[in-house]
């Protein structure tokens, strides 16, 4: 009997992805369905639902879910749920679906059906639905007023974009998943479905496991994160993100050898395990740090590292927000509806050059002078504007990866640094 985390909802995994002849079976059947083109947003969050990493969600989300999520943190049977997962389509795809129709929604970019969906309900997203999901779910202290939240999020906000620029209607309904795209492949070894994740995790006899989240290749400060992981847990599950990030981040295939070269090079084999996995990055901060838990929970991990300016962009989101989000959340009474996967907050890390290691605010008395500030998004402008790396800001087995990468770029994408990334 394992000793990990229950997955999130109370019901187990609850994985749409089918097997062999329901898998035929659906695939026979799908190319004689309308077919329904989807964003590569939608396409990752299929497959999170098809694996049970969106456990327990068994499709997209009826407009009480919708509802619910943005404004209490609840779907509508009073589940925890941070941030929505819908289906959004043209009008006039909408108007030729009839509710109780099934489709097949088809990834064009592969040219691939990646599920069929029993349309359950239809409903409108006009402009002001859509600013306020906005402001509900991607604003930040860092913009205390809606007013000043749309002064600059509509031109450097991703996420908001992504939400503004969907379709003006959104499908609800149930789906079956014929397709994890090219991620098995293109991955092997790293890509884990969360029940790969949960084998692996207690064949190594691990209880309590952290999940360190990385869209950026591993400096010294995630390294030292993870290391404080593997001393107050029985292991680190280094988790990247290899759907697609916004431009100027590092790819994932390069992210990926990042980290086999750290791994190797300065972690105790056993007490590591690398995935990957494939959703788009929302950037929403501190929903999107809750969303992180929740679906590591379901890969097995009952804490996730928390530490600053948690999957934000530019300066929307305070410091520790993602972190304080936490203690606000509902925790439902019934049982598995409550988020179990906890915080494991680590304040500001940093090398100290007077206490010659790594520290944080926490531990370290100098002062500014004395630390080399590390940030993600400082070391992807200073390699791609072929500026000089500081000593201790990333191990030189990693750099000689990237230094590769970005010599191989034709055209370079500007680094807009933030507050957070230059320690103001």
């Amino acid at each position: 009997m394992s000793n990990l985390i229950a997955p999130h909802g109370g019901k187990g995994l609850t994985i749409c992805l089918l097997e062999g002849a329901a898998l035929e079976a659906e695939k026979k059947k799908a190319a004689g369905l309308k077919k329904v083109n989807i964003s590569p947003r939608v396409k990752g969050d299929l497959i999170m639902i098809g694996t049970g990493g969106f456990s327990p969600l068994g499709g997209f989300m009826t407009e009480a879910d919708w509802k619910g999520v943005c404004e209490k943190f609840l779907l509508a049977d009073g589940t925890f749920w941070p941030i929505p997962v819908t289906l959004d389509v043209s009008k006039e795809d909408a108007d030729a679906i009839k509710v109780g129709e099934e489709i097949a929604l088809y990834y064009p970019k592969s040219k691939e059906i990646m599920a069929t969906m029993k349309v359950t309900e239809k409903f409108a997203m006009t402009d002001e639905k859509k600013r306020w999901e906005c402001e509900k779910v991607y604003m930040g202290e860092g913009t205390p007023t809606a007013e000043a939240f749309w002064k600059i999020a509509k031109a450097d906000h991703p996420g908001v974009q992504m939400v503004m620029n969907q379709g003006p209607v959104n499908l609800a309904g149930p789906v079956k998943v014929l397709s994890e795209g090219q991620y098995p492949t293109e991955y092997k070894g790293v890509y884990l479905r969360p029940a790969e994740s949960r084998k692996i995790f207690d064949e190594r006899g691990w209880k309590e496991v952290a999940a360190m989240q990385l869209r950026n290749p591993m400096h010294r400060s995630h390294e030292y994160l993870a290391k404080i992981a593997v001393e107050v847990c029985d292991g680190c599950f280094i988790h990247s993100l290899v759907g697609n990030l916004k431009p100027g981040d590092i790819p994932a295939d390069v992210r990926v050898e990042c980290i086999d070269v750290l791994v190797k090079n300065y972690f105790v084999d056993d007490k590591v395990v690398q995935g990957g996995y494939p959703l788009d990055m929302r950037y929403a901060g501190p929903r999107e740090a809750l969303l992180h838990a929740t679906f590591r929970q379901n890969y097995g991990c009952s804490r996730m590292i928390i530490g600053r300016d948690h999957a934000g962009v530019g300066d929307f989101y305070g410091m520790f927000e993602a972190q304080t989000i936490f203690e606000k959340i509902p925790c439902p009474k019934e049982p598995g509806k409550a988020l179990l996967c906890t915080p494991l907050k680590i304040d500001w890390t940093f090398y100290c050059k007077k206490c010659d290691g790594m520290a944080s605010l926490r531990t370290c008395p100098h002062g500014k002078e004395d630390r080399v500030l590390l940030s993600g998004t400082m070391l992807r402008k200073m390699l791609s504007e072929n500026m000089e790396v500081p000593d201790h800001f990333g191990r030189e087995e990693v750099l000689v990866v990237l230094r590769k990468y970005y010599a191989s770029l034709d055209e370079k994408v500007e680094v807009k640094l933030h507050g957070a990334a230059t320690g103001k």
